[in-house]
């Protein structure tokens, strides 16, 4: 993988990655051909996705269940066109997201499951240059996970009934990358695995079926951020704000 930025690229090999996202489609938009590249290396990649999407189709007259079922069979058919090995659904309703300390136990149980040594998440703040990631679900997507991964998730005296009723065991997770961050410092060159991301996209077909110029949209936008991150022109990169939990020496843990 080629990264750029000031956040000491490159980083090294993780097993497990969980990127967690308020709606379907939020991760392959934003870090679809990362978690590509990801994958083709070996890392297992596990998508949590928070509300079941059922307030994002452009038809009205299409019932809110049906729509989640559709939303969510397209998850996982993107999830496989980039190699993500599981995807978790909590099925929340959309548009109505909170960073409550439910939500933050919900996630906390996936960190603890899966113990990953990176998660991806959505930035709590708002990102003013591109108006779709200022969506409030997507802020407390970004917040009720940044608290789960700290401190909750690594703290064995939060929500005490995880470790001792179903066995989890606290997680430090060392890695933390945002996305749509307003202020990235980690680009990823994904040129040689646009085509892959972009079929990610396209499978999510309630969404994106009615734009003609999907791919020429997308790749304007990553020509875009390659640029910011100094890359090489024509390249196509996605960006990340990435931080470190842990001292850069500390040791990941590697077994389950």
């Amino acid at each position: 993988m080629t990264y750029a930025g000031s956040a000491e690229p490159p980083f090294g090999h993780v097993d497990r990655v969980l990127a967690i996202a308020a709606h379907p489609d939020d991760v392959d938009f934003k870090a679809g051909g990362t978690i590509a590249q990801w994958t083709a290396a070996g890392t297992e990649v596990t998508y949590l996705v928070l509300t079941d999407g059922a307030a994002g189709g452009e038809d009205p007259a299409v019932p809110r269940a049906e729509l989640a079922a559709v939303r969510e069979a397209e998850q996982r058919a993107a999830a496989d066109a980039v190699g993500a090995k599981e995807v978790v659904f909590l099925g929340l309703p959309d548009g109505e997201l909170t960073a409550d300390l439910e939500l933050r136990r919900e996630i906390t149980r996936v960190i603890r499951r899966v113990r990953p040594q990176r998660a991806l998440i959505q930035s709590p703040e708002i990102n003013w240059d591109f108006l779709p990631d200022v969506h409030p679900d997507h802020r407390a997507a970004g917040e009720a996970a940044l608290a789960a991964l700290y401190p909750d998730a690594r703290n064995p005296r939060a929500y005490p009934e995880l470790l001792l009723a179903e066995g989890l065991r606290p997680c430090v997770v060392p890695e933390i990358w945002v996305m749509t961050s307003p202020r990235p410092d980690t680009w990823v060159d994904i040129t040689d695995v646009f085509d892959r991301k972009l079929a990610a996209l396209r499978a999510h077909t309630s969404q994106t079926a009615h734009r003609a110029n999907l791919a020429d949209d997308i790749r304007s936008r990553l020509r875009g951020q390659a640029a910011a991150g100094g890359l090489a022109d024509g390249r196509m990169a996605e960006a990340f704000q990435v931080i470190r939990t842990e001292p850069a020496a500390q040791p990941v843990e590697r077994t389950r």
